[in-house]
């Protein structure tokens, strides 16, 4: 498997299990929500392990890039609130960040 659908797996795990805290915490959900919640941030360590990088650091610094990325398809898609430009423009920014990461010549 690449990196990329494994980022993108990592992103919907991470937020999804952060998301939850959120709602029980933020949202007054019922404490149930934190089972799912810790389910889904294990997933989101383990698969972050499957990336084929050197080293940790590197990865989840590449990673960061998509994560943004994902949390604002997470914001339109979940909570209902379209990003406007400047959260477009920031999250481009990013992944920008995140490709030179990942291509620059070693």
């Amino acid at each position: 498997m690449t990196a990329l659908p494994i980022y993108v797996l990592a992103a919907a795990a991470e937020i999804a299990g952060c998301f939850a805290f959120w709602a029980w915490l933020r949202l007054d959900r019922s404490a149930v929500w934190i089972g799912p919640g810790v389910a889904a941030l294990v997933l989101f360590a383990w698969l972050l392990t499957r990336v084929e990088a050197p080293f940790a650091g590197r990865a989840y610094a590449a990673y960061g890039g998509i994560y943004v990325v994902m949390s604002l398809a997470w914001l339109w898609a979940v909570e209902g609130f379209r990003p406007d430009r400047w959260d477009i423009t920031g999250a481009a920014l990013c992944l920008v960040g995140a490709m030179v990461i990942v291509a620059a010549p070693r």
